[in-house]
């Protein structure tokens, strides 16, 4: 097993944790965001401090890897490739979807043999980025961008139970309308569920390359002009 210092900045939330021998040891959480900017640099020195005043020896650090906030995501890398050079130990990435999954699993909200399960994260209006796992967390479909219509996940709800959750997927519940539908609330990604996720790819060796690294933001980031100007 292996220390890791694991960060997520996809979405309004910005949390920092620390895992060791699959165990999270430290853990800081901000929900009054977004201030990653602000609230990230502080909660990593103090995991920082608490590895090294523990005598423990950093082998990774994990970044959720998107889709998400292009600035969330943007700040979490920077952040993240920084130590990574620092320290010179390996970087992880880790795709926030599949991240988002981990908590329902281990709580055991989605209890069916059968059951799919769709993290989603919001895109505006009708629109959400959407992957389809099952319960071995093992991709069914692909990750894409999602117009939510009553037909958009028909060919999965005809088959069983499908649980939505993630920052978009309330809004999509009235569209989908399914009896075989269910909505999981108050589900978002943390940094203290993504060391399974991280172990698994320790073991798989599948690192990222430091230097050239990006965030997956799945659609171009657009610039607008502000509304009012000076």
């Amino acid at each position: 097993m292996s220390c890791i210092l694991n960060i997520e900045t996809s979405t309004n939330v910005c949390s920092v944790a620390v895992s060791n021998d699959a165990e999270c040891i430290f853990n800081k959480e901000d929900y009054s965001g977004p201030h990653h900017n602000e609230q990230l640099g502080r909660y990593v020195d103090e995991a920082l401090s608490f590895i090294d005043s523990h005598s423990l020896k950093l082998d990774a650090v994990a970044v959720s890897c998107g889709p998400g906030s292009y600035t969330g995501l943007r700040i979490g890398t920077s952040m993240a490739k920084g130590i990574c050079y620092g320290r010179d130990v390996k970087l992880i990435a880790i795709p926030t979807l599949e991240l988002l999954a981990v908590p329902v699993l281990l709580k055991e909200q989605a209890e069916e043999e059968n059951a799919l399960l769709v993290p989603m994260l919001d895109a505006r209006r009708m629109e959400v980025y959407a992957e389809v796992f099952n319960r071995s967390l093992d991709e069914v479909r692909p990750i894409q961008a999602d117009v939510v219509t009553a037909d958009t996940y028909k060919e999965y709800l005809e088959k069983g139970p499908v649980y939505f959750f993630g920052n978009g997927a309330a809004k999509c519940m009235e569209e989908i309308n399914n009896p075989n539908a269910h909505l999981i609330k108050d589900v978002v990604p943390l940094a203290k569920y993504m060391f399974p996720l991280a172990e698994k790819r320790i073991v798989q060796g599948k690192f990222e390359d430091v230097a050239y690294f990006v965030p997956f933001y799945l659609k171009d980031f657009v610039a607008k002009l502000p509304k009012k100007l000076l």
